[in-house]
């Protein structure tokens, strides 16, 4: 049995992925990159550039993508995507904490609260 490879050692992979395609969590052997998402909107694209690092995808949470440019403990920027509304939000992470407006439309301190608002709403214009 092998032993799993720590998240930052995770090779990024070449193939690219529909919308459709994308993993509901994290994979254990890879890493997916923006780029490797072939509808990405181009804010995603762009995302690692402020703080030179590039972006990876985490996970589902909901009818949300949610991608990281950063380390999961530092200096780091997630955003949420919603493929079919185009709606967006960030969480800017500063060490243990940061800040970011969620789905609910309130300002979260805590990264862990800001995901519970995207697991709990939908984007605004497919909940019309």
């Amino acid at each position: 049995m092998s032993e799993w490879l720590k998240p930052h050692e995770r090779p990024f992979v070449t193939e690219r992925f529909h919308t459709h395609e994308m993993p509901d969590t994290p994979q254990r052997s890879y890493r997916i990159p923006a780029a490797g998402w072939i509808e990405a909107p181009a804010e995603l694209l762009a995302l690692g550039d402020e703080l030179g690092e590039p972006v990876e995808y985490k996970r589902r949470i909901g009818s949300w993508l949610l991608w990281r440019a950063g380390p999961p403990i530092g200096e780091a920027i997630y955003l949420a995507v919603s493929p079919d509304a185009g709606e967006t939000h960030r969480f800017h992470l500063r060490g243990k904490r940061g800040n970011g407006v969620g789905p609910d439309g309130s300002l979260h301190d805590r990264f862990r609260t800001w995901k519970e608002s995207l697991r709990d709403h939908s984007p605004r214009s497919l909940s019309r």
